[in-house]
């Protein structure tokens, strides 16, 4: 598929009318971007952040969500060492959700992930992936997008944002069963469902 129409899938789902946006406007945005295989269109925080693109997410009939522990989700931000592109609309290439890695924590994850020559997934792109390709979101088999990290005067945050499906326990609450959810996870721990989703870099 092309960037465009890739975002034509995504204008279905809200994505002018939550960004602001005209239609007309994206739609420059990703004709202007090369037609090149394996790749997925990613959308820039600048233009709508993780928290605004959650809910177009879908399981089962069930909108996705922030968990409601992530009240900073607004601070966490690229890691260093990403080139991300400064771009509305970009792509991102080879995608693979990290099954291999599960059960490794971030921590070890990442050194593994660059020598590996790939790059850790943003949340943003995490979420863009699953907007376009939300088979990729399954029960036993999900991910973390340690490319988003926040900052804090000591270091790194120990939190890492992961993408799963909710057990409609705690305060997700029981009707949220099955829905996505926009989690964290502690940086030195491992989950045997969770893999760590990479890709071969970024264009425009």
């Amino acid at each position: 598929m092309t960037a465009s129409e890739h975002l034509q899938g995504l204008l279905d789902l809200g994505l002018a009318d939550l960004t602001g946006v005209r239609a007309a406007t994206l739609a420059r945005h990703a004709s202007a971007l090369p037609h090149e295989p394996s790749t997925t269109l990613a959308i820039h925080p600048s233009l709508a952040s993780p928290r605004q693109l959650a809910p177009l997410l879908s399981r089962a009939g069930k909108e996705g969500f922030v968990v409601e522990d992530l009240t900073d989700l607004e601070q966490f931000r690229d890691i260093d060492g990403l080139q991300v592109p400064d771009a509305p609309l970009y792509l991102v290439h080879d995608i693979d959700r990290g099954d291999d890695l599960r059960n490794w924590s971030p921590n070890e994850a990442l050194p593994e992930i660059t020598a590996r020559g790939r790059t850790p997934l943003t949340l943003n792109e995490g979420i863009s992936w699953l907007l376009q390709e939300p088979e990729h979101l399954e029960p036993g088999s999900c991910f973390m997008t340690i490319g988003t990290r926040k900052r804090t005067p000591k270091g790194l945050d120990t939190r890492t944002p992961a993408l799963w499906i909710s057990g409609g326990t705690g305060r997700d609450g029981k009707e949220r069963k099955g829905a996505p959810k926009v989690g964290w996870c502690w940086a030195g721990n491992r989950h045997t469902w969770l893999g760590f989703a990479s890709a071969t870099g970024r264009s425009t």
